[in-house]
């Protein structure tokens, strides 16, 4: 098992148990995040950090988005007391989301050249779902922080 094998593992690890506390049935690209800005000491959870976004803050961003698609739809949370999602029963399986980034980060290299910063790629190169309009709502330049990560990749091949 490479070391990347042992990081991927860990992420799906703490992904698995994300997605629990959520009450979701699924694991997707948002709860890979959470667990890559947990994930003390990888490059991936440094470049996170560098942009302000430490497990607490991705949380809030997501909280926050999910507030404002509920507002989209014409919900208030502050109006309704909306009960805290209850705690998955079941193992939460791989969700579409996920699966694509991925699918993102494996294509871009050999199985070998593999590293945590190219998760955290295939994660932020989403141009639509959670992941981008959380980031959007924090303030958080997407662009920039893909371009970081490309950066920091190139560092690391050098």
């Amino acid at each position: 098992m490479t070391a990347f094998d042992k990081y991927l593992h860990a992420v799906i690890v703490r992904a698995t148990h994300e997605a629990r506390e959520d009450g979701s049935a699924t694991i997707e690209a948002h709860h890979l995040l959470l667990s890559i800005a947990a994930e003390q000491g990888a490059v991936a959870h440094q470049i996170l950090a560098s942009a302000g976004l430490d497990h607490r803050a991705v949380r809030d961003a997501l909280d926050r988005e999910f507030e404002h698609s509920l507002r989209t739809i014409g919900v208030s949370p502050a109006t309704y007391d909306l009960p805290r999602p209850s705690h998955a029963s079941e193992q939460p399986k791989m969700g579409a989301s996920a699966k694509l980034a991925l699918q993102r980060s494996f294509s871009s290299v050999r199985k070998k050249e593999l590293r945590p910063t190219h998760l955290l790629l295939g994660i932020l190169q989403a141009q639509v779902g959670t992941v981008p309009r959380a980031l959007a709502l924090a303030d958080v330049d997407q662009a920039e922080l893909v371009d970081h990560v490309r950066q920091a990749l190139s560092n690391e091949d050098d």
